[in-house]
């Protein structure tokens, strides 16, 4: 799914596209889907490609919605980043390359993993109809 920038700036809200396309991060504690309960699927705001299940969804008391892992390792982009004097690994969408958050080693479960995502960047399934 290839779009330009431009394209991008004219679909998406001011937020939305510096989180998306510019790879920033939203304020902790302020998104959407920070505290929701509600079950289902969790897709990619630019492109609709399932990303997250309410299954996995956890409080990791972060302020951003926090996964123990996608619903597939296919559909997630993992790039080493370097950037603010730290090495992380962010994610995005596979499909649209669109900025979802990062993931970390300090999350429950069997693999302890965290995808530590922006609301800003999903849209839960019943959103989305």
């Amino acid at each position: 799914m290839e779009k330009s920038k431009e394209e991008w700036r004219e679909e998406l809200t001011a937020d939305q596209y510096e989180v998306c396309i510019n790879h920033g991060t939203e304020p902790p504690f302020s998104g959407k889907y920070e505290k929701s309960k509600i079950e289902g699927k969790y897709t990619c705001l630019c492109c609709g490609y399932e990303l997250f299940s309410s299954e996995a969804k956890f409080d990791s008391g972060t302020g951003w919605p926090s996964f123990s892992e996608p619903v597939s390792r296919d559909n997630i982009q993992y790039i080493t980043d370097e950037s603010h004097g730290m090495k992380r690994t962010e994610v995005n969408c596979k499909r649209c390359g669109s900025h979802l958050g990062h993931v970390f080693d300090d999350g429950p479960g069997p693999a302890g993993q965290r995808y530590c995502i922006n609301s800003t960047s999903l849209v839960h399934e019943r959103d989305r109809a």
